[in-house]
């Protein structure tokens, strides 16, 4: 399918690993201009490299901490005008109410949350006046799982479910589109490290760490170009008529229950 994204420019937060990796490397292979955007420059550099061969001089980058709002002015001046916004940006640590402090919380909620909506607002801006742009927000399965020892993550990817489908329903009169894209377990360095730990004093062996992940849908996690592509049909011009929902991305995970 082709998905006519040759030309456009994408900003992509959390660039440097995992989805947002994979998010960046799929954009540029449809021939988008790409700037990636993290923490780390060291990270950002060696994903620039790992990206390389279908980057072509099509890929840049910056660092800098987007929990600070006073840096998204420098990340536009660099990134110059922004067709599709991917907010991929943050972990959120585990714990119950007790256990996160509102130390923790705000810092958390400062990337994940003030950090997407900061950027979507001043990246709506740009796009109004053009009358053309995707927002995609990369939030995660712990919006509908609810879950007390995650508690500040469920209740950020809650927030920003609703924030995407509350832009998104009313962006069309601006021709700009939000939506979420929800993914589930997703195997990144970071799932496979906590996996491997849990092994070991599970199982007893770090190396039977994907028996953990047996009970899940099809008796894996998503791989990061799974989600990748989820995000990149949105971004493009087959889903014009897609604004204002969240798509998820667990194989039907959030949809499990029963009785009893």
């Amino acid at each position: 399918m082709h998905l006519d994204l040759n030309g456009k420019r994408a900003l992509v937060t959390g660039a440097s690993k995992g989805i947002g990796l994979a998010v960046a490397k799929g954009l540029l292979s449809e021939g988008c201009d790409v700037h990636l955007v993290a923490r780390s420059e060291g990270a950002l550099k060696d994903a620039s490299a790992q990206l390389n061969e279908v980057a072509q001089g099509r890929i840049s980058y910056s660092a800098l901490d987007l929990s600070k709002s006073e840096n998204i002015p420098f990340l536009l001046t660099a990134a110059g005008p922004i067709d599709i916004l991917v907010n991929n940006a943050g972990a959120i640590p585990g714990g119950d109410l007790q256990t996160i402090d509102e130390v923790q919380w705000r810092s958390a909620w400062d990337l994940k949350v003030f950090g997407y909506i900061n950027l979507s607002r001043a990246v709506y801006q740009h796009m109004a006046e053009n009358n053309s742009g995707v927002i995609i927000n990369v939030t995660g399965l712990a919006a509908d799982r609810l879950d007390t020892n995650y508690i500040a993550g469920s209740s950020a990817n809650a927030s920003l479910n609703a924030f995407s489908r509350a832009l998104g329903s009313n962006s069309f009169k601006d021709g700009i589109r939000c939506v979420a894209v929800s993914p589930g377990a997703v195997e990144t360095d970071r799932l496979v490290t906590l996996m491997k730990t849990k092994a070991a004093l599970e199982l007893g062996s770090e190396a039977r760490w994907r028996d953990l992940l047996k009970t899940l849908p099809y008796g894996r996690a998503a791989t990061t170009a799974e989600v990748a592509d989820v995000v990149l049909f949105l971004a493009s011009k087959r889903a014009s008529y897609i604004s204002g929902i969240v798509v998820n991305v667990d194989g039907g995970h959030s949809s499990r229950g029963g009785a009893f």
